[in-house]
């Protein structure tokens, strides 16, 4: 009989599920990647951009030495290095489009320099690194100045070009995109142009890390600030908004675009990392009145936000290279911090290897108007091995609650929304939770997805235009009968 009972106990024990992974097995791979990033190849290849003299959009597009048309060639033979090194692991495109504006009077013809490494499991989810390579000096036409854009944006396309080397070593469940765009100081043209192609393409991207202005931790008032990195993300989701402002103004939304939260994500895995690199959240889409490419990917939906230092420092963007009362100005190499574009660059490589692991966010909805309890429904995600259901007071910033939760603890079914906007009456089986004793009205709610191997995705807001996808309006409920 002990025998027996021995025998039973050993097949229980043997077919319990293995525990999750714990948070250092999780960030084994975006750690190892990000300790591989090289300060001296930083250095290298923004020196190599600046030695092409100018890289002004309207620069020589066939000179073999100077102008944005040999940087470009060197940098998409830097990207076919890395992919014979890798057994071809990157496809290297160049999407081109014309455009013609205020800054482009004559009209001017983009090309982006553009690695894609496919995703191993769910190679159609994209994640996407992007820098400028254009630079500019005081006159934004002057194309045949030195311009040696060493920061602004040398320091962004030094950043992709590294996180290419890196992240091109390893496999991912997602596809990852490194971006080298032009004229950005034209117009955004590249940044449009990029957002083009990967809608044409079908993508469904995740999210798009753009650097610009990374490589510096001195502001023009002196102050330096080494520590710090701002990423600036939109609150409410601007592709859309029309539609969705009625909806906002009932249900919430005005802090929690996917951008918003992508932020809050990057900022918790800063902590996690440890590098000597903290994250400022700016909440606006950009620094005052200013714009970066970025913003393209969110007119189409996109999910984005930008990386830039803590400091600007202003004698050294957009300047003729020149010495007034003491001062220097111009975007010199001299005048940049190394160290500093290595710590930012290292948590660009972590959060691409993190987000290409973990599933998509999910997509949630929320109910529990005149309950004592919430009900929160997503459909399932492929991939998920578990979910994790998050919120916070209305009034707070970060999430602060949080319950894990199995397939099995919130079961699918079919969800009725009636004739208000939502998902089509029981048209996808939903994963169904309901959180009691939790008020609807004193709180944000959202979901995250988590793989088998712990690797956990940004959280999707349970509100109008919370989710990752691009907005598409409701369908109308059918007409009565």
């Amino acid at each position: 009989m002990k025998k027996t009972v021995l025998a039973a106990a050993a097949l229980l024990t043997a077919a319990a599920p293995p525990p999750p992974p714990g948070p250092e097995a999780i960030l084994r791979v975006p750690r190892a990647a990000a300790a591989d990033v090289s300060e001296a190849r930083l250095h290298a290849t923004v020196a190599k951009l600046v030695g092409f003299g100018t890289r002004h959009t309207l620069s020589s597009m066939t000179d073999p030495n100077r102008g944005i048309g040999a940087a470009e060639r060197w940098v998409a033979e830097e990207f076919g290095r890395y992919s014979a090194a890798c057994g071809g692991c990157l496809q290297i495109v160049t999407p081109e489009e014309d455009f013609k504006g205020p800054r482009a009077p004559n009209g001017v013809r983009i090309r982006d320099v553009v690695a894609i490494q496919r995703g191993t499991g769910d190679p159609n989810r994209v994640v996407i690194i992007t820098g400028h390579i254009d630079s500019r000096v005081t006159d934004v036409m002057n194309v045949n100045a030195e311009e040696p854009g060493a920061n602004d944006d040398g320091s962004g396309t030094a950043a992709v070009i590294e996180a290419a080397r890196v992240l091109s070593k390893h496999k991912f469940a997602g596809t990852i995109v490194y971006g080298v765009l032009m004229g950005e100081e034209q117009g955004l043209y590249g940044g449009k142009t990029l957002a083009d192609y990967a809608k044409a393409q079908g993508w469904q991207v995740e999210a798009d890390l753009n650097n610009d202005i990374v490589g510096n931790s001195l502001g023009s008032d002196g102050i330096r600030d080494n520590t710090h990195v701002r990423i600036f993300s939109e609150g409410p989701r601007w592709q859309g908004h029309e539609e969705l402002a009625a909806r906002q103004r009932s249900l919430g939304g005005e802090n929690d675009a996917p951008g918003r939260n992508i932020s809050r994500w990057i900022d918790g895995l800063a902590d996690r990392l440890n590098i000597g690199l903290d994250v400022r959240q700016v909440w606006r889409n950009d620094r005052f009145g200013r714009g970066g490419d970025h913003s393209e990917f969110l007119n189409l939906g996109f999910p984005a936000v930008r990386f830039t230092v803590a400091m600007e420092n202003y004698d050294q963007q957009h300047q003729d290279l020149r010495v007034e009362h003491g001062v220097q100005y111009g975007d010199t190499i001299d005048k940049m911090d190394f160290p500093y574009l290595r710590k930012v660059t290292q948590l660009n490589v972590a959060a691409l290897a993190a987000l290409a692991a973990a599933p998509m966010p999910p997509e949630p909805v929320v109910e529990g108007a005149v309950s004592t309890d919430t009900r929160i429904s997503w459909p399932a995600v492929s991939g998920a091995a578990r979910y994790v259901i998050r919120w916070r007071r209305t009034d707070a910033n970060q999430w602060g609650e949080a319950r894990p939760v199995s397939a099995a603890d919130c079961p699918a079914q079919i969800t009725v929304y009636g004739d208000r906007p939502g998902p089509p009456n029981g048209s996808v089986p939903r994963n169904t939770c309901t959180l009691s004793h939790v008020r609807v009205d004193d709180w944000v709610f959202g979901v995250s997805s988590v793989g088998a191997d712990g690797s956990e995705s940004p959280v999707a807001s349970a509100v109008p235009g919370g989710g990752f996808r691009p907005y598409t309006p409701p369908a109308p409920p059918p007409a009565r009968r």
